[in-house]
């Protein structure tokens, strides 16, 4: 039997002499740039990988301030990712606002609940998707009929809370003009505000509102199966790097298929 770090080198090796195969032309030009290596090369040669989160959107990744503890589905995919090949885990913490520039500066790639957009998409490279989720509110249960459509929560004197710097912010900026937008800088305790009342909903991924649901019986998702937006979750990778990014859709597509990604999100997600 051959171990789980050997088959990642294995696999990483193959991918990276296909993508030299495939890349090799017949004019001079390309005869004469020299080949790029890969992050892979470099993570495989480090004995090290290091994964870029925010830390702050549960159940997908949480940074426990006072214990430095690390928990989360992405959290348990990234340890899979190293384990797979062979090699240590090492967090690094970013925000939402700065994911794209520390990719490649701070870490190899970065992973927890990520939205494809076409934005990051310009500076970056996406594994395959793994989850779709949408935007829908998340309110006080007593509160989830006053804010079925985005014209019911669109109201002067409506607040809705928002962390800066990712995609909530984004469509709360585009689709809210009269309600008041709240922002919020820490994610982590984002819901409190609505809890406490000082604000009134927020408007975040489905997959957030029924996890957080999960956790207040004070608050209820509002139509989590029917959001207001189409989106998907997958991993953010280095521009321009294939061979990173054939070598995490094929461990991403075992993952999704022999359990392991279930065992981390089910107990999460239910």
């Amino acid at each position: 039997m051959i171990a789980k770090g050997r088959v990642g080198r294995i696999l990483a090796s193959g991918l990276a002499t296909l993508a030299l195969v495939t890349g090799c032309g017949t004019g001079s030009e390309d005869e004469a740039r020299p080949a790029q290596q890969s992050v892979l090369d470099a993570v495989l040669a480090r004995g090290e990988v290091k994964v870029c989160s925010t830390g702050d959107y549960r159940p997908f990744t949480h940074l426990d301030p006072a214990s430095g503890r690390w928990e989360g589905i992405d959290i348990d995919m990234a340890g899979d990712l190293a384990q797979r090949l062979g090699v240590r885990l090492t967090l690094v913490e970013t925000t939402w606002g700065t994911l794209v520039d520390d990719l490649g500066r701070t870490c190899d790639l970065a992973m927890g609940g990520i939205s494809v957009t076409t934005e990051r998409a310009t500076r970056a490279f996406y594994s395959d998707a793994y989850l779709v989720d949408g935007k829908t509110p998340v309110t006080r249960c007593e509160n989830a009929g006053r804010f079925q459509t985005l014209e019911q929560i669109d109201q002067p004197g409506v607040r809705a809370v928002v962390n800066p710097g990712g995609t909530n912010e984004e469509f709360a900026d585009t689709h809210l003009d009269q309600a008041t937008i709240v922002r919020h800088p820490d994610n982590n305790t984002i819901f409190e505000e609505v809890l406490a009342g000082r604000a009134d909903l927020m408007i975040t991924d489905a997959t957030e509102t029924r996890w957080q649901a999960q956790q207040h019986p004070e608050l209820c998702a509002v139509h989590p199966d029917a959001p207001f937006t189409f989106s998907e979750k997958a991993y953010l990778l280095p521009r321009g790097d294939v061979v990173l990014q054939e070598w995490v859709d094929g461990w991403l597509h075992i993952a999704r298929n022999d359990g392991t990604y279930d065992r981390f999100a089910t107990p999460r997600l239910g």
